[in-house]
């Protein structure tokens, strides 16, 4: 089992740093097509650098490296339990060299296992067939993409859409709805997996095989096949765009499946994926070396170098800030400036926040910055941490707390990804602050931001939870919700849905 666990650990390795082709095809001409000088094509300009950076540095193209979710194929006869075991060894030494965030946590206690192993993860579904070869597939989904995912129970009623029946066009509604409801929280522009049909659980588990096709195939099924390239069209005029920027480009890919159902039940499932589309398969003899990989078979057209992250959109304004950073100077910003920060600055993510209600700061947070972010890290045999992701969190997980924190703790600047809410919205301007957009998923362009690390609180919390300190220089983010009451994810969300509504009409 030892060529077994050495396939698995470079399988998971190209997994995490290496998106597959037709994903990069996809993000190189959803670039094609936006307006330069905008917020959008800067997003699609960092991802792009982002991708081929991950690739030669061998790290993780997003700080979040999900839940692993195996789907494998073998012959009769291979012994499962003893290539679960050679499976986790291979987790456990993927996540030791930083290819893998510890991301495993007790839902009981919180308590993360540290090394990805932990009651039901990794995820690992066995089917047997009748091939004399093992086959491996591999996705990697993030936290906040799983977020946003969707069921519905047909028939309902739809903000935008109105009444969803049982039948196709009632399917049409809810895919469209789903991608409307994801804004830019699940760092669009992303991909879906669809299921229609099965049970609850069926439904999702058939969603996320979806995940498994590739971007250019074709649906077998006429009507899906004819589904599927409608809601490419229609799904990217609602112009959430990159982030939820706005934009030409919301959707990325969408792959449909359906199954048989109960006459009482009529499920659709959607599974979203961001942008960061971390999948792979190999196929494997049965001494577990790798023969072939799965989605390695098409040529990418981009040039290694072309792609440069670019820092403002043409008509910005760019301000530099360093913490301690006054009221004055963020009064002064609004909605669409890029901010560069340089100096201190501290992650914190759902644990600390909910402690930081009760409990005084390690560290002075007066005219500070908090990042959402949870990094991955490795300390060297000196005991130094070092950064090898750092992009940011989906940060409407932290609305029921943020504005109390600003207010608390006289917080000036709060980055994350995906935006905040109206309780939010009204502490950024009752307590002089804002909210910078980061780039989401680009967590080698972030990571080298990063100057020095110096120091980490509440590890007890586990390495993605931890309140870590940072130095920074060069971190740009994008004003999104300014301490005058403007909100761009208030003004795309509004936008989205007017443009939602004109879709409402049958067509199928």
């Amino acid at each position: 089992m030892d060529a077994l666990k050495d396939s698995i650990l470079q399988l998971i390795t190209e997994t995490s740093t290496n998106l597959p082709p037709d994903v990069r095809q996809a993000i190189h001409a959803a670039k094609a097509k936006e307006d330069a000088g905008t917020r959008a094509t800067l997003a699609l300009s960092t991802i792009s650098h982002n991708i081929e950076v991950a690739e030669e540095n061998i790290s993780p193209i997003c700080q979040d490296t999900g839940m692993l979710t195996f789907e494998i194929h073998v012959p009769v006869g291979v012994n499962q339990i003893e290539m679960s075991k050679a499976i986790h060894t291979a987790v456990v030494e993927a996540t030791k060299q930083g290819k893998l965030r510890p991301n495993s946590v007790d839902s009981l206690t919180g308590e993360n296992s540290g090394d990805n192993i932990g009651e039901g993860t990794p995820v690992i579904h066995y089917h047997q067939w009748e091939k004399d070869e093992i086959e491996v597939r591999l996705i990697l989904k993030g936290g906040g993409c799983e977020n946003k995912n969707i069921q519905y129970s047909l028939p309902c009623e739809l903000e935008g859409l109105g009444r969803a029946g049982r039948d196709l066009d009632g399917i049409r509604k809810c895919i469209l709805h789903s991608v409307y409801q994801a804004q830019g929280q699940g760092c669009s522009a992303g991909f879906i997996g669809v299921g229609v049909g099965g049970d609850r659980t069926t439904g999702y588990e058939l969603a996320k095989k979806q995940l498994f096709r590739k971007v250019t195939d074709t649906n077998p099924n006429e009507d899906l096949a004819q589904l599927e390239d409608y809601i490419m069209e229609k799904a990217n005029t609602l112009s959430i765009g990159t982030m939820g920027f706005g934009g030409n480009t919301t959707l990325l890919g969408c792959k449909i499946g359906a199954m048989n159902r109960l006459p009482a039940s009529f499920f659709v499932s959607v599974a979203y994926n961001c942008w960061a589309f971390r999948r792979q398969g190999v196929t494997l003899n049965t001494d577990g070396q790798i023969t072939s990989w799965l989605y390695k078979d098409e040529e990418i057209t981009t040039e290694k170098g072309e792609e440069k992250a670019q820092s403002t959109p043409s008509g910005t304004r760019q301000i530099e800030l360093t913490a301690p950073i006054t009221e004055e100077q963020i009064r002064d910003l609004k909605v669409g400036d890029v901010v560069i920060i340089n100096g201190p600055m501290h992650t914190g993510r759902d644990a600390l926040h909910k402690y930081l209600m009760d409990h005084d700061s390690p560290v002075d947070l007066n005219g500070g910055v908090i990042y959402h972010c949870g990094p991955v890290m490795l300390k060297d045999e000196a005991g130094t941490w070092h950064v090898k992701a750092a992009g940011p969190t989906t940060s409407i997980r932290e609305e029921p707390y943020q504005a109390d924190i600003i207010k608390k703790f006289g917080i000036r600047a709060v980055i994350g990804k995906g935006g905040m809410g109206p309780k939010t919205l009204a502490g950024l301007k009752e307590h002089g602050a804002v909210y910078l957009n980061a780039i989401g998923g680009a967590a080698q362009y972030y990571a080298n931001c990063i100057e020095k690390v110096d120091g980490v609180d509440f590890m007890k919390f586990g390495v993605p939870e931890a309140m870590w300190h940072l130095q920074v220089k060069g971190f740009a983010a994008i004003v999104t919700m300014d301490s005058h009451g403007n909100s761009l994810h208030a003004d795309v969300d509004k936008s989205s849905l007017e443009k939602l509504s004109e879709l409402k009409d049958p067509v199928f």
